[in-house]
């Protein structure tokens, strides 16, 4: 089984956001890496990595990074896979991450989800890839179908509850 989606996080202490993505491709069913890279304290194999993921058939990055947050950039300058960042509250509650992420240069867009948002990145990184696969593809809209029926559910169960003011 070869990974077709790598999730990079900048140091372990990102792991309890970046496993939210890990848990829904594995639920998804697709294979996937997961690794901790720095752009700062490793950038070396930052560079190896984004240049040689193509060739291993990786067809998504995401990246999750918190403080200065350049790793999903970093990555983005040097593959032409698509980049998904992911902005970790870790100071600044995420706006720091989130703007570092957000406002990349012309040419090397990093698409970028909300502050701690990791799963939103594996359903979008999943999105991608069912354009071009219609078994992925009917796993994603069950999956949506299923987050509708929470909603309609939850909602009954509201209509159920009893105030004196309620109406």
């Amino acid at each position: 089984m070869n990974p077709k989606i790598s999730i990079i996080m900048g140091s372990t202490s990102d792991l309890p956001i970046m496993e939210k993505a890990a848990k829904f491709l594995d639920e998804m069913e697709i294979p996937f890496e997961m690794n901790a890279l720095s752009a700062h304290r490793t950038p070396e194999a930052v560079a190896e990595f984004a240049t040689n993921a193509r060739n291993r058939g990786i067809k998504v990055i995401i990246a999750g990074a918190g403080m200065a947050a350049h790793l999903p950039g970093v990555i983005a300058a040097s593959t032409p896979i698509p980049v998904i960042g992911v902005p970790i509250n870790s100071t600044l509650e995420g706006m720091d991450a989130l703007l570092a992420i957000a406002q990349m240069p012309p040419g090397i867009p990093v698409a970028t989800v909300g502050i701690n948002g990791a799963l939103n990145a594996a359903i979008l990184a999943c999105q991608i890839l069912a354009e071009s696969d219609d078994e992925l593809m009917k796993k994603l809209v069950e999956y949506k179908e299923n987050l509708k029926n929470k909603i309609v559910k939850a909602n009954e169960e509201l209509s159920k509850l009893n105030y004196k003011y309620k109406v």
